[in-house]
């Protein structure tokens, strides 16, 4: 049985309510948001944080509940909501099978983020209606092939899921491409958007300034890689002069998380570059 340090706070930003969940495991600290607008729910945080955000769920009249993505920390609590609630629940289409069964994951992810229940989902489309809104479902790809975001056109709000976290990504999941990565972060620059709601960094009023230096950032890191990269040097060479730290988490999962993938996507560009 793991050991979980946990807590919850509820934040108002504009019109959203702003569920931020943190859970820690031996000194291993993350946190994760679920966003409440206009009745629609987007997102529904982790298991190992269950009780703290079903406490959220029973307080907001939300008809229906959103996934950016099918990662545990993002879709945990879909089978409860599904089961106590009703309501439907909406996923990218490549997900909806995969959802229906229950998740399954390394230890360090089961300790952090707990299980994901199996749950029914349904294909979202080109767009979702709320209340008082149309929203534009946005594929951005990178992360997972399965991440979505979305655009309240009338507020011009974007929910970028995990697409953003932080400017200046140092590890990302194996299954991470960060090459798609950066091409999906320009995308959403063609939307008319200032807020971002990220689901790790939270409420950003300076969205797209942030996600703008984001793209600058890896632009400037793939000029490096490919000089290096043409000049002879290994993956292992590359990856130790962008990134001479080790990263905690890149040991504790095993490899899972690390800066070497992000070396990987961009010599993977590189040599079907130079194929073509």
């Amino acid at each position: 049985m793991f050991k979980r340090e946990k807590s919850i706070e509820i934040q108002q930003n504009r019109d959203v309510q702003c569920a931020h969940g943190k859970v820690a495991v031996h000194g291993i600290g993350m946190s994760v948001f679920s966003f409440f607008v206009d009745g629609l729910l987007i997102d529904a945080g982790s298991y190992s944080l269950s009780q703290e955000f079903q406490s959220f769920f029973n307080e907001i009249p939300f008809e229906q509940l959103a996934l950016t993505h099918s990662h545990e920390d993002h879709s945990g609590n879909a089978a409860w909501i599904q089961q106590q609630k009703g309501i439907p629940i909406y996923i990218h289409r490549d997900s909806v099978g995969f959802c229906a069964k229950d998740g399954e994951y390394p230890l360090y992810r089961q300790a952090l983020w707990g299980e994901r229940p199996a749950f029914i989902a349904q294909p979202l489309g080109d767009t979702l209606q709320t209340k008082s809104a149309t929203w534009d479902v946005i594929e951005t790809p990178g992360h997972t092939t399965d991440h979505l975001s979305f655009y309240n056109r009338e507020t011009g709000a974007m929910f970028t899921g995990d697409l953003y976290i932080q400017t200046k990504t140092k590890v990302v999941l194996d299954e991470e491409n960060i090459v798609h990565t950066l091409a999906s972060l320009k995308k959403i620059l063609n939307y008319d958007f200032e807020v971002v709601y990220c689901c790790h960094a939270g409420f950003l009023a300076d969205g797209r300034a942030k996600i703008q230096e984001k793209i600058a950032y890896l632009e400037d890191m793939e000029s490096n890689i490919r000089q290096l990269f043409y000049k002879g040097y290994s993956e292992e060479e590359i990856t130790k002069s962008i990134f001479p730290r080790d990263y905690p988490i890149t040991k504790v999962s095993g490899d899972q998380w690390s800066s070497k993938h992000i070396i990987t996507a961009f010599i993977n560009q590189f040599t079907q570059e130079s194929l073509k």
